[in-house]
């Protein structure tokens, strides 16, 4: 499972011109699913985002996390970071998993978040033509693969 974290002062999703998630102060996260991923990835990816400090505290020094200053969260379901570009220039999506295999993990992850953070999780739609829209906060930008947790 890979993520793009994102710290935002603002962000919201809109599908089909109409605004379907929307947040202030918090983490805009991208998440790409592959076939191999399970529990245990959303459970580590879960608890390294909650506890992830990437906000600043009175000091301008990053040390709070997401919940220690009661943000909000849109996670976005994003099949092409699990792009593969060593051949050619056209991508393959070949890692990326198939809705049956990914929703139901995209759905634990949301909740997985939702229970840590102890409040409900905005998303996008599944599978849906998205328009993402995000002020990046710093900016702060992480990238996190559940695949490689050195």
């Amino acid at each position: 499972m890979k993520v793009v974290i994102q710290r935002v002062s603002q962000a919201s999703v809109t599908i089909d011109s109409k605004i379907v998630a929307k947040i202030q102060k918090g983490l805009l996260i991208l998440v790409g699913i592959e076939d191999s991923d399970n529990q245990e990835d959303i459970n580590w990816l879960s608890s390294k985002i909650i506890n992830l400090r990437i906000f600043e505290d009175k000091n301008e020094v990053m040390n709070l996390s997401v919940k220690d200053i009661n943000g909000e969260i849109i996670v976005v379901s994003q099949f092409t970071l699990q792009a593969l570009t060593k051949k050619g220039n056209r991508p393959s999506y070949i890692k990326a998993s198939k809705p049956e295999i990914a929703i139901p993990l995209y759905q634990s992850f949301v909740s997985q978040l939702e229970t840590e953070l102890g409040k409900k999780v905005q998303t996008g739609i599944f599978g849906a033509d998205m328009k993402v829209s995000l002020i990046n906060d710093g900016p702060v930008t992480i990238i996190i693969d559940s695949k490689n947790k050195e």
